[in-house]
């Protein structure tokens, strides 16, 4: 944030110029005036005559003055005279210091305004130049989404453009036109290098460029499967915050008889036969075994799938990633692959009939649970409406007048004692 600069130190040039014209005025010593050629009155001798003093000497014989009478006058000559030359002194170091300072007031909040505009075009720059190396190499020609996807970008020419800028570092891909999904939307969230605060706050506390790719299942399309995988930290914060993870999982231990994911990533899911069906052999090779989670275990966060998501689309794939540099753009290739595998995956996955009894009774009383929050919602709301009712009317008769409350009162017990009446039914005579 910019200093507040005074209202001194916002003046005009102008003003600088006259101030810095009086400083000699200052520097140099008064000098003695001569008087005017010509006074109206006067003549130029009888000036010199009358006004002119005789000239100041301190050496002086003794018969010129009377000691008794004048003694000490020339001792303090000198010392009046060395008295007031440090009082300029004094007021020309403090104008000049006042200037300096001044000074430095702005050249400081001008330097700030050109670092803080530079920062800005070049971290724009830098974030435009990352989002667009990851588009090239994930949704150029003959690259992963290009192969398994038929429409890339936000508009359908073959000129339209693969990302949409909602920001100086969020950026958005889309793409649809493959089976089992409605479509994929890649987030891309930069590094604030546009704000040089953020880039200063960066420095002190690193953070990474991340990306969340959120792939929309068809209703037919996905099975029961609630699923999770992230580090061990990370999973277990999710299955406290996430809702449907919360109701529906658990985390899942190390299976016996089988490879599995590398010690520091940690399986939250519905059942160990999910978990086991998530994770195949093929993504133990290419990610998540020891070795491979190795060389690409840096850019991996997270992955949650979920027929009960609570969002507006119940059935999704979500995958968070951190994303490198650009010259080392290739090394989550493995990542990004990931997408269009579990889309297929997920696609032809079924639950056997004995998981399924399981998901089934777990989805029903879940259901049940909402269903009666709801109504207790419901509930809690109409009291709180029938209470505030009833608070007006209280209001409203304390602002009536004592006759239109007594015409009040005599209203309502006419009516009550209409309602306590017993009803008679009238009948013909024959």
């Amino acid at each position: 944030m910019a200093k507040t600069r005074s209202p001194s130190a916002c003046s005009s040039p102008v003003l600088y110029l006259i101030a810095l014209l009086s400083i000699p005025s200052f520097l140099l010593p008064p000098s003695s005036a001569s008087p005017p050629p010509h006074f109206e009155g006067f003549d130029a001798d009888d000036i010199e005559d009358h006004v002119t003093p005789p000239p100041l000497t301190t050496t002086l014989s003794p018969d010129d003055w009377d000691e008794d009478e004048f003694e000490g006058i020339i001792e303090q000559l000198p010392q009046t005279k060395a008295s007031v030359t440090p009082s300029h002194s004094v007021s020309e170091g403090k104008t000049a210091h006042k200037g300096v300072a001044h000074f430095y007031v702005e050249i400081l909040s001008v330097s700030f305004l050109l670092m803080f505009l530079f920062n800005y075009f070049t971290g724009k720059k830098e974030n435009e130049n990352l989002a667009l190396a990851w588009a090239i190499k994930f949704a150029g020609k003959d690259s992963i989404f290009d192969k398994n996807f038929s429409l890339l970008g936000v508009g359908e020419g073959d000129d339209s453009p693969l990302l949409l800028k909602e920001g100086q570092s969020t950026f958005r891909f889309y793409s649809s036109g493959r089976r089992f999904c409605q479509g994929l939307l890649a987030t891309m969230e930069l590094k604030s290098r546009h704000d040089l605060i953020a880039r200063v706050y960066n420095a002190v506390v690193p953070c990474k460029d991340e990306m969340t790719i959120e792939v929309t299942m068809n209703d037919d399309a996905m099975d029961h499967v609630v699923f999770a995988l992230a580090r061990k930290k990370l999973a277990k914060t999710m299955l406290k915050e996430v809702g449907d993870l919360q109701r529906f999982a658990a985390l899942v231990g190390l299976p016996s008889g089988r490879k599995w994911v590398a010690d520091e990533l940690a399986v939250v899911a519905e059942s160990k036969e999910v978990a086991g069906d998530m994770i195949t052999e093929a993504v133990l090779d290419q990610v998540f075994g020891d070795k491979a989670f190795e060389k690409v275990g840096r850019f991996f966060i997270s992955m949650h799938f979920s027929d009960q998501y609570l969002g507006s689309q119940r059935k999704m794939l979500i995958f968070k990633f951190a994303i490198p540099d650009m010259k080392n753009m290739a090394d989550m290739t493995r990542l990004v692959a990931l997408v269009p595998y579990y889309i297929d995956l997920i696609g032809r996955y079924k639950l056997s009939s004995h998981a399924r009894v399981k998901t089934d009774a777990a989805r029903q009383k879940v259901s049940q649970e909402i269903q009666r929050e709801l109504l207790n919602a419901r509930q809690e709301d109409l009291k709180k409406r029938k209470v505030e009712a009833r608070k007006k009317l209280e209001e409203a008769e304390a602002k009536l007048s004592a006759e239109a409350l007594r015409k009040k009162e005599a209203k309502d017990r006419a009516r009550q004692m209409k309602k306590a009446m017993p009803k008679m039914k009238m009948t013909r005579a024959g």
